[in-house]
């Protein structure tokens, strides 16, 4: 039986890297999208190029309606849903002292109310043997000035993985969070000079930033034969400390 992802943020940066790695590795992908219907139709033709199945589907992770009807289009278009990763996210800098609350409130909305409804979502729906795979960040270790609001928001995920897991106790469901270091995405590198590209690329001692794809190798073990990994937080990052 085939297995069936459903990857939000599938349309760009790590989303895409990890929807074209799940189609490669044979499973068919349900590709959730917030904005841009033409990246993530993209993505679906470049996965049906290579011989795989997907789908793209509009929803704001956030709306318990819209997630419940993403669910409903990767059953009703491939018979269930086996894994879920959810790796949508918003990131607002700023000095603690100077943020916008508004900003604050629209990332939190996305990064723990939109991880609290796909989650939740997937409880629901995921068939014995699935995996669940949420997105948190290094930089809750590396507590990075500007970041204190977006490192929270992704700390609420690494709190929310583990106690998911042991919650799934008996359904042969894993639950992990994946934390990313510095990755050559545009999140990450709009409105970053050279200089500092460089300067963070050198953090860790392999002296690159991360791919999209070294994320999506994980993330596929995660999502595949890694059965024995469950409620961690998996730190992805070169070494960066």
């Amino acid at each position: 039986m085939t297995r069936v992802a459903v990857v939000t943020g599938g349309s760009r940066g790590i989303g895409r890297a990890v929807a074209l790695r799940l189609a490669s590795d044979g499973q068919a992908v349900v590709i959730a999208y917030g904005h841009s219907s033409s990246a993530a139709d993209a993505v679906v033709a470049e996965i049906a190029d290579k011989g795989g199945q997907a789908v793209a589907v509009r929803a704001d992770v956030a709306d318990e309606t819209a997630v419940a009807a993403l669910f409903d289009a990767a059953e009703q278009q491939f018979g269930g849903v086996d894994v879920v990763v959810h790796a949508a996210g918003v990131m607002v800098l700023s000095p603690l002292a100077d943020i916008d609350l508004d900003e604050l409130d629209r990332m939190h909305r996305t990064n723990i109310r939109g991880t609290f409804v796909v989650d939740r979502e997937a409880t629901r729906r995921i068939r014995s043997g699935g995996a669940i795979v949420n997105f948190s960040t290094s930089i809750t270790r590396l507590s990075a000035p500007t970041y204190s609001a977006y490192a929270a928001s992704k700390a609420a995920v690494e709190a929310i993985s583990p106690i998911l897991a042991k919650e799934l106790r008996g359904r042969d469901i894993t639950v992990n969070a994946v934390a990313p270091g510095p990755t050559a995405t545009d999140l990450f590198l709009d409105g970053k000079d050279a200089a500092t590209i460089e300067r963070t690329a050198k953090m860790n001692p392999m002296e690159r930033l991360g791919t999209p794809e070294d994320i999506a190798e994980v993330v596929a073990s995660l999502a595949g034969p890694a059965r024995w990994i469950n409620g961690q937080t998996i730190y992805v990052n070169g070494g960066v400390a």
